[in-house]
């Protein structure tokens, strides 16, 4: 890059005129969101909220769609901010810490203590308009505090929260807040299994010592066998692979699949097999025992397990929830004839399980993806997922 480049102003024009136009389209984005949950929109393809529609449809993470979700709600309570977005001078991140004055609880709050909402807009706005991102956030957050004034000691409980993102190769962020009643006792938990594993030789930083004690702890809890049943089943780890990559010694990258859809090696697989049950799951008749027949209504753990590691989860187009919310669905109900088996079978969550009995439908063709169809004969269409293999199981 010569120096008369970096002299060169226009560049510069062009990104500030980008975060405009990027700011104008979250704003109306924001406002047709907020419009669609009016109307009730996503209803028309089975869900139940707008944030559900844009993390099956869009592809949001659930972090995003609610953010967007909030913002078109914010907007509609602060028409001078929401100008202010409209013409490009205020980002959706400055919308979404903003949003966290105008929840349901703050607005009656602001009603019963005689606050003018108009003023709180107009302050806001110029704030966001003029002023560094962290002069917006101090005054949110010191308005946010003159509305909660001192009362009742609060429900530790309400300013608890965890949220678990997972990434393309599946590793996991934590994000989360405890009380200092729960914050102790998760403290105190982890740092037995911290202090517990402490070989010499340890060059594991404090960070990654907390984080394998974290592990430690979930293994001791699945192992222990005493957590909820979820849908007739304990929890587990469950891993997809091919009995010849099990078999074969090499690394095998991508040969393994995980309950949650991510893709591993054969050779993390084998590291997992030998503290865990290794069952043989074939798709065909000398297998475990998929199709049940006619004597049996309910499906049992074989064809369960044989659903979650088919569909991975809720099949309802626009729909990703994890097979421990999923009942077994019979396509064609038990009583006209339908059989309980595989072929017969589909992953559906509670509210999508009711939805199909009630006028929407879902199938399987033979190309293997599941296609589902509103009651009025018309398909709901999303992107096309990505490809899962047909395999045995280990888990």
């Amino acid at each position: 890059m010569c120096s008369s480049d970096l002299g060169n102003g226009d560049v510069l024009d062009d990104v500030a005129a980008l975060v405009a136009e990027r700011n104008r389209i979250d704003a109306a984005l924001a406002r047709r969101v907020r419009a669609a949950e009016l109307s009730q929109a996503p209803e028309r393809d089975g869900l139940t909220s707008m944030a559900s529609w844009l993390r099956g449809h869009c592809r949001l993470s659930a972090a995003e769609a609610s953010r967007v979700v909030r913002s078109g709600r914010a907007l509609a309570h602060l028409p001078a901010l929401a100008e202010a977005h409209d013409a490009g001078l205020v980002s959706a991140e400055q919308v979404a810490v903003t949003a966290r004055a105008v929840t349901p609880a703050r607005l009656t709050a602001a009603a019963e203590q005689g606050v003018e909402l108009a003023v709180i807009d107009a302050v806001v706005t110029g704030v966001a308009v003029e002023q560094p991102h962290t002069d917006l956030v101090t005054v949110v957050q010191r308005y946010c505090d003159d509305l909660d004034p001192d009362g009742p000691e609060p429900d530790p409980t309400e300013g608890r929260s965890l949220t678990v993102v997972t990434h393309a190769d599946g590793s996991r962020t934590l994000h989360g807040c405890l009380d200092a009643v729960g914050g102790e006792k998760f403290q105190v938990a982890l740092e037995s299994f911290t202090q517990a594993d402490r070989p010499a030789g340890d060059e594991r930083t404090r960070a990654q010592r907390q984080a394998d004690a974290l592990v430690q702890l979930c293994d001791n809890a699945l192992a222990a066998g005493g957590l909820p049943t979820l849908r007739t089943v304990k929890p587990h780890v469950a891993v997809r692979i091919d009995l010849d990559d099990l078999a074969d010694p090499a690394t095998g990258q991508g040969t393994a699949t995980l309950g949650s859809g991510t893709v591993i090696s054969a050779a993390r697989a084998r590291w997992l097999a030998c503290d865990g049950a290794v069952s043989r799951v074939v798709f065909g008749p000398d297998g475990a025992p998929l199709d049940l027949g006619r004597a049996h209504r309910l499906a049992d753990r074989h064809l369960r397990r044989a659903a979650e590691l088919r569909d991975g989860g809720c099949v309802f187009a626009g729909c990703r929830a994890p097979t421990w919310w999923c009942d077994v669905h019979h396509l064609v109900h038990w009583i006209d004839g339908g059989e309980t088996s595989l072929e017969n079978s589909a992953l559906l969550c509670e509210r999508h399980h009711t939805k199909v009995h009630h006028g929407f439908r879902v199938e399987r063709p033979p190309d293997g993806r599941w296609h589902t169809w509103r009651p009025d004969g018309t398909e709901i269409t999303t992107p096309a997922p990505l490809l899962r293999p047909a395999a045995r199981a280990v888990g």
